[in-house]
């Protein structure tokens, strides 16, 4: 459930028309709905209630400082992957204790910053990293929490780029060696294990991948303790999918996913850590666009917008999907007809959807793309010089804009051309 509406056949994010929106911002914009990542957060926490838990909001799926700050004022921690999630989580107001630090590159200046400004685990994704940040924790005076990120060899069946948990992937310390690098770790000075992580893979569809995952970290879970570790929570990862074809079957629910862990690791007693990023943000969003031209080709018909790959970067990076919907509403009955959707970008893979089914449509007409809160505005790029999309935060029946569309002379005061030239 998003709260993206048609109200007497114009689309509405939550009480504000999306049109009203364009005249005042322009377009494209990234446009995001409060109650919609209200709903989803509290999902979780819910899905959860039946033991400790923190639900850490992944900062990569959106960064925003206000985005954050609402998961941040609802209790939300927050798993991070650079140093500068870690700024941003921090300049949102959320403390040192409900930050987690993944990512299989840290920097010893990215752990610097995260000692010095508080945190609640680092977890951990080899040996050599395990070292570096033992050495530094010693050299500070700190002894910091950690979990060793084991990779379980499943197969998440989820799309190539985005899988995380086989054997052939970059993440995480192989399950069967774990317990040597746990016995490392106990040996090594400002470190205190406390927990073991896992993550899998994003946009899950089927709740099977993650129950065999769980599975194994039960079980590597006793022998550890067996072994005289004091293991007292799980961080369990995030990806659960959402629904990006309005008209296939829905994914799996958080409390469905909630009920596997209880399942699968509820016996031990440990608190819960879980990651979603997607799952709360990913529906909470539309990009809204413009038609700039509507051009007749050979044997079809192409609906050249004001986005492009560089404001939506998944279809051209990932072939995703996102539903594309006209802002105002085909009246019942009315045909269609296939569009491509493409964006004024000089590449080919400039294109969101081939055969889009959308009624006759005009240039200036207003279009969104449906399901882009997440991994939409944060992998935007600059690419053409074309000027970062700006973003929106609806609450009720009032908007703010959360980040600025950057001018030409801002873009270009960030270069600088040498006094020699």
């Amino acid at each position: 459930m998003d709260h993206f509406n048609y109200r007497q056949g114009e689309l509405f994010a939550e009480d504000v028309a999306l049109s009203c929106i364009a005249r005042q911002v322009g377009s494209p914009v990234y446009i995001y709905s409060a109650a919609t990542l209200r709903r989803h957060f509290g999902l979780f926490r819910q899905a959860l209630d039946w033991t400790d838990h923190l639900v850490c909001f992944a900062v990569k799926s959106n960064s925003n400082l206000a985005v954050l700050k609402l998961m941040g004022d609802m209790g939300a921690g927050m798993d991070v992957v650079s140093g500068g999630e870690y700024a941003r989580a921090r300049a949102a107001g959320v403390p040192g204790d409900r930050i987690v630090f993944s990512g299989v590159g840290k920097t010893l200046a990215e752990m610097r910053m995260a000692i010095e400004g508080g945190i609640r685990q680092f977890n951990i994704e080899s040996e050599p990293e395990m070292q570096a940040l033992s050495a530094l924790a010693a050299s500070m005076g700190a002894t910091v929490p950690v979990a060793i990120r084991v990779n379980p060899d499943v197969d998440a069946k989820t799309h190539e780029k985005i899988a995380t948990g086989k054997s052939e992937n970059k993440f995480g310390i192989p399950i069967s060696r774990a317990r040597e690098v746990y016995a490392e770790a106990a040996a090594l000075p400002g470190l205190r294990v406390v927990g073991v992580d896992v993550h899998i893979g994003s946009q899950l569809t089927d709740l099977a991948p993650f129950r065999a995952a769980y599975a194994k970290v039960a079980e590597l879970t006793q022998a550890l303790r067996a072994e005289g570790h004091d293991i007292t929570r799980l961080d369990l990862g995030g990806g659960l999918g959402i629904p990006y074809r309005r008209d296939n079957n829905a994914p799996p629910l958080p409390i469905e996913y909630g009920a596997v862990i209880r399942e699968t690791v509820g016996h031990l007693g440990c608190e819960i850590e879980i990651e979603p990023g997607r799952n709360i943000v990913g529906n909470a969003g539309v990009l809204l666009s413009q038609v700039i031209y509507v051009k007749r080709g050979e044997d079809r018909d192409f609906l050249i917008v004001d986005a492009a790959m560089n404001d939506l970067l998944r279809p051209a990076m990932y072939g995703a999907h996102h539903d594309i919907v006209p802002v105002v509403e085909a009246a019942p009955g009315a045909p269609v007809q296939p569009y491509d959707v493409v964006g004024p970008v000089c590449e080919s893979g400039d294109t969101f959807q081939k055969g889009a089914e959308l009624p006759a449509m005009a240039a200036g007409d207003l279009i969104a793309f449906r399901s882009a809160g997440a991994y939409g505005a944060v992998m935007a790029s600059e690419y053409n010089s074309r000027p970062l999309v700006p973003e929106v935060l609806v609450e009720g029946d009032h908007f703010a804009v959360i980040r600025a569309r950057p001018t030409y002379e801002e873009m270009l005061s960030r270069d600088s051309i040498p006094a020699w030239l």
